[in-house]
């Protein structure tokens, strides 16, 4: 008896030390995913960083300016005379609504009419006879 009890304390003690082992390596192993994802983040920061030096650089006021001096002296300037009044301007030719015109051709643009107040009904007498006659019996 004495013999088996000296045996199961021994397997516990191993199946505690093998516990301990597996935590202790899982924790070593989290803290190097977390080491590597702060690692991550710093160089997205830093990326984020150059992207908003070069937009600063991309945006000054003096490099547009050269740009646009560089670019655009092929163009014409605006003259006072270029611009006309919106009465001069010609007429703009109507939209022509093809979809509404065959709905008038085939008679089906008629307007819906709306619900009498005072609730009355709106379905056809036909189906109010039906409902009628359901009720006699």
């Amino acid at each position: 008896m004495l013999r088996l009890l000296n045996i199961i304390a021994v397997l516990a003690l191993v199946g505690s030390a093998v516990y301990a082992y597996s935590i202790k390596y899982q924790t070593s192993y989290r803290a190097e995913q977390i080491a590597k994802t702060n690692i991550e983040i710093r160089q997205e920061r830093d990326a984020i960083a150059v992207l908003r030096a070069e937009w600063a650089y991309m945006t000054r006021p003096e490099r547009v300016q050269q740009l646009a001096d560089a670019y655009l002296t092929g163009m014409k300037r605006l003259d006072a005379t270029q611009i006309v009044s919106a009465q001069s301007l010609p007429e703009r030719s109507p939209r022509v609504d093809s979809i509404g015109q065959k709905l008038d051709s085939l008679g089906l643009s008629m307007p819906a009419t709306p619900p009498v107040a005072g609730g009355a009904s709106t379905t056809t007498p036909k189906a109010q006879g039906q409902s009628q006659e359901r009720r006699k019996p």
